[in-house]
């Protein structure tokens, strides 16, 4: 299954929940984002699914090769930002689960 194939389940997956606002409802930054309360947790860019984790869950699955810090190409890696590799084992709805209660939770 391709990356946008898996990006389209997770999408459908958490399509529908309380507060949840799928992808394309709004435009430029994030445009491609899954939101909660309005604030992206995951979302997919350049063929890759970019998470917001807590920064010492980032560090651990950087540091356990499984992705780097994303950067909105602005040359600074964003710290509580995870771009999961392609190859990753990592399961895309579990680490969904992890941004969304990390995202939410904040509020």
């Amino acid at each position: 299954m391709s990356p946008d194939q898996r990006f389209e389940e997770l999408v459908d997956e958490f399509t529908g929940r309380p507060g949840i606002t799928p992808p394309g409802a709004t435009g430029g930054f994030g445009r491609t984002a899954l939101r909660v309360g309005g604030r992206i947790f995951a979302m997919f860019v350049r063929g890759q699914l970019v998470l917001k984790l807590p920064r010492s869950r980032v560090d651990e699955l950087v540091e356990g090769g499984h992705g780097v810090r994303f950067d909105a190409n602005k040359g600074t890696p964003m710290k509580e930002w995870l771009a999961l590799d392609a190859g990753s084992p990592q399961p895309w709805a579990a680490l969904a689960e992890e941004a969304l209660e990390f995202v939410g939770g904040k509020g």
